[in-house]
């Protein structure tokens, strides 16, 4: 048993679209019913669940008369308009049958970036929790953009795991595990690992970056990371497939169980490792590198030597040292054009000269990350 997972009061359970949807993306109802009957056992023992679920883009392809998954941005926003609605409805009345009431809440990488939107989202969840509803969690895909988004339901998952202050994450896929080869090959020989307590236990084992039929864009390796975010957070993670989803709930010894490694860090620290994208770049010369990674420092302007983007004040930006490698980032207290003008300064000189307001960091060290 898995004491720790069976005795947790608040578990994020996350469905990728392979589990519910056909190749040819029509909505498997049948194992909607079956996940909501695995979560209603829970539910009922007033465990607080909430689930990340995949497939508004493969909901939307049989209606929309596509044969695959789109390439292009807009036609996957369009699937996604149509497919989150038919999917949310097919949650609704799944759950209604255990007398379940859910709520849909939409994230963009947006929300989980900006401090203000952050809190809204961590209200509305506990919130719907306090209630007694079963939050359905997906990403924003009508308006995410490919230079602004999770990428994949797996990440999303282990953030929201940690936004809500979940003691468990389960994973579903449509595999019952993580394994040292391909399961999926005849006579392949590979094992499911039982158990990861840390991130040496995979050293080798090469994982798999596709979904099985091309309606999901994850994969075991983002499964693998998901789990390692959260078991760097406290934690404690298991994956499995879809049809173990009650055992992995309930403590068994199914799938792959992910041991937390780590304490819960800093929510904008966690994010700004794992969910924040950089507006821009400042360069850095070889003392601030060492200042910000070694010395636990803040960022000063004397020791910027360049930039690129276009940031506002309160922006992440990639901190790089001379080779342009990136080697942290932060938060920044000041706008991509005013820093030209402070670069190489003091902040002193550059109180003195423009007034006491430019006397702080360029990036504060409870801001900064070293990646």
């Amino acid at each position: 048993m898995r004491p720790d997972i069976a005795a947790a009061a608040r578990v994020v359970v996350k469905v990728g679209s392979s589990s519910l949807t056909t190749p040819q993306g029509d909505i498997l109802t049948d194992r909607i019913q079956a996940l909501a009957q695995a979560l209603a056992q829970r539910h009922r023992s007033n465990i607080q669940l909430i689930l990340v679920s995949s497939g508004a883009i493969a909901s939307g392809l049989a209606p929309l008369g596509l044969k695959r998954r789109p390439a292009d941005l807009a036609t996957q926003q369009a699937a996604a308009s149509v497919g989150q609605g038919l999917l949310i409805a097919r949650y609704t009345a799944a759950f209604a049958a255990h007398q379940i009431s859910t709520g849909q809440v939409l994230l963009s990488a947006d929300d989980l970036m900006r401090r203000t939107h952050y809190r809204n989202a961590q209200r509305t969840l506990d919130r719907l929790l306090e209630l007694k509803v079963l939050p359905v969690v997906n990403e924003n895909d009508t308006v995410a953009t490919d230079e602004i988004r999770f990428g994949d339901n797996d990440r999303l998952a282990a953030l929201v795991a940690h936004v809500t202050r979940a003691q468990a994450l389960i994973l579903l896929s449509d595999v019952d595990g993580v394994y040292d080869g391909d399961p999926r090959r005849p006579k392949g020989g590979a094992h499911r690992i039982a158990e990861v307590r840390a991130s040496r236990d995979l050293d080798g084992i090469k994982l798999g970056k596709g979904a099985a039929h091309g309606q999901g864009t994850g994969g075991m390796a983002t499964k693998v990371e998901s789990a390692i975010i959260a078991t760097a957070a406290g934690i404690p993670t298991v994956v499995t497939n879809a049809a173990q989803a009650a055992e992995a709930l309930n403590g068994d010894e199914v799938g792959t169980y992910f041991a937390a490694t780590g304490r819960r860090p800093a929510t904008r620290l966690l994010w700004l490792r794992h969910a924040a994208v950089a507006r821009g770049s400042l360069r850095l010369d070889n003392g601030a590198v060492e200042a910000i990674t070694k010395r636990n420092a803040s960022l000063l302007p004397a020791g910027i030597t360049g930039l690129a983007g276009t940031f506002d004040a309160g922006d992440p930006v990639n901190l790089n040292n001379e080779n342009d490698i990136t080697v942290a980032r932060g938060l920044v207290n000041y706008d991509a054009t005013e820093i030209p003008g402070l670069m190489g300064r003091s902040t002193r000189w550059l109180a003195s000269k423009l007034g006491q307001e430019y006397e702080r960091e360029v990036v504060h060290r409870d801001d900064l990350v070293v990646l």
